[in-house]
């Protein structure tokens, strides 16, 4: 199991932006397990829906993105490297994502290749599914980004 402080060791995402609060279960190179817990101060919830807020389906798929990143790099010690999300395939909402939920997420890879990674990811709350969907990311080196 692994705490925000070796989360934070891992993945580039920091506050607000970053979804994982708790790794329960990491294979590396073959999946994860983890936590994220939906508070009613997050800033996306001042605007989305503020009478009736719903966590955005663009940010539980980033909370999926967030631990397959983990499962690639899973010291997280190469910082050339960027794992970006090439892909969202098939991702369902099944219900809604509100505050004091805690999302379940599972990530699995189900194909790598040179620098291309797919994962299934299934979110659940209280046991039942809320979200699934599949992830393709690519590796990029982080000086191609930025230096055009």
């Amino acid at each position: 199991m692994m705490n925000i402080n070796e989360i934070n060791r891992r993945i580039k995402q920091r506050p607000p932006f970053q979804m994982i609060d708790r790794v329960t279960e990491l294979v590396p190179g073959e999946s994860a397990a983890g936590l994220k817990c939906v508070s009613v101060n997050e800033p996306h919830f001042l605007g989305h829906f503020p009478e009736s807020p719903i966590m955005p389906g663009v940010l539980i798929i980033e909370s999926c993105a967030q631990l397959c990143s983990m499962v690639i790099e899973s010291g997280g010690d190469d910082g050339s490297k960027l794992y970006v999300l090439l892909k969202v395939d098939g991702f369902k909402f099944v219900k809604a994502v509100i505050p004091g939920d805690r999302l379940e997420i599972s990530v699995k890879k189900t194909r790598a290749g040179g620098s291309i990674f797919s994962f299934d990811a299934e979110v659940r709350v209280d046991g039942a599914v809320h979200a699934k969907g599949s992830l393709t990311f690519t590796t990029v080196d982080r000086d191609s980004v930025y230096n055009r």
